[in-house]
């Protein structure tokens, strides 16, 4: 058991520690599904969410970022760009820089870069849909081999092409200025037809779709994953351009929990409401710690189309810990119904 701090931190002198969790809920129809199930409580393998409950008992609004599920960017890719000190324009924010600095790759900061995701457009019978790279075992020794093979295809028309990871490579051209594209956890999981942008900038990009497309029907490597079963790398999806910026990493208060995106974006909601539970046992009962210890803290929930922050009221001294004592017992007793919070994001 963890020992209580004997006097609350200053708050002018304790930064505040700030909990982003994306993906907690989205309009599709598996999860709301699973979202009516949890507020019935009808199954005993369906998480309580306890500490949620109790966090939305004993924390206030402090804003929220409105959008909508057909904005490019994802409410907590706005959230962080905001903490960062970006722009926060929709589909305009550099995530191709700030990735490539994770990777450890240098960019020309002069010229504008865009994220190519490599992965697998499956052709359904009436329209494509786009797998999850991250889900498509694709290992660094064949993503460099399939860079180098549409390669000559970008540098034509003066691309410039840098590998950072097996799903990660870098492209920078003059037409990414200004080019808003659609982030990759929007088009996953749907048709990338609909998120290509009809930017006039845009053209260039559709024609390399295409002819990437046809240079990897028949490549090797395609052929080899095939044989074992595995999806094979047909074409990419452009992201994140943007120059890149001067801050490139968010606060080290702040922590991005992303455990909820692989089942989301999979439509796997069994597992998701596990992941859920898990986050609630671990992250949340820390925020309702740091909490009882009187630290400063913000828990941000992001869904499909808004991010809600919310953090404690402002309150001091003893009277304030015998408030804080109170609300803890009212948020165990009744408090907000998470699912409810959960839906109207």
């Amino acid at each position: 058991m963890t020992a209580p701090a004997p006097l609350p931190p200053s708050p002018a002198s304790t930064p505040i520690r700030h909990w982003v969790l994306p993906f907690a809920s989205s309009l599709s129809e598996p999860c709301q599904q699973a979202l009516s199930l949890l507020r019935q409580g009808s199954q005993p393998t369906l998480p309580r969410l306890p500490h949620l409950r109790g966090l939305l008992g004993r924390l206030r609004p402090e804003t929220r970022t409105e959008g909508d599920e057909y904005a490019l960017s994802m409410p907590h890719e706005r959230v962080l760009a905001a903490e960062m000190g970006w722009p926060t324009e929709d589909g305009l924010m550099p995530w191709a820089a700030w990735w490539a600095a994770r990777d450890g790759v240098a960019l020309d900061a002069g010229r504008t870069w865009g994220l190519l995701s490599p992965g697998h457009w499956l052709m359904g019978r009436d329209h494509l849909t786009l797998l999850d790279p991250a889900t498509q075992g694709l290992d660094d020794e064949t993503s460099r081999a399939l860079l180098d093979a549409v390669r000559p295809l970008f540098e034509e028309d003066g691309w410039t092409l840098h590998w950072g990871a097996a799903t990660r490579w870098y492209a920078a051209h003059d037409s990414l200025a200004g080019l808003p594209t659609a982030s990759l956890e929007r088009v996953i999981g749907r048709n990338p037809d609909v998120w290509l942008t009809d930017h006039p900038q845009a053209r260039m990009v559709r024609r390399l779709q295409s002819e990437v497309q046809m240079l990897l029907y028949q490549h090797p490597l395609n052929d080899e994953r095939e044989a074992r079963g595995q999806a094979t790398v047909n074409s990419f999806w452009l992201s994140g351009c943007g120059i890149p910026p001067a801050v490139r990493a968010w606060p080290d208060s702040t922590r991005l929990i992303d455990d909820l995106r692989a089942p989301l974006l999979a439509d796997d909601m069994p597992l998701w409401l596990e992941a859920w539970a898990h986050v609630d046992q671990t992250a949340l009962s820390e925020i309702e710690q740091a909490l009882d210890r009187g630290e400063p803290v913000r828990l941000t929930l992001c869904g499909e189309r808004h991010a809600l922050s919310l953090v404690p009221a402002q309150t001091s001294g003893i009277g304030a810990r015998l408030r804080q004592a109170f609300q803890r017992l009212k948020a165990g007793a009744a408090g907000p119904d998470p699912v409810a919070v959960l839906e109207a994001l």
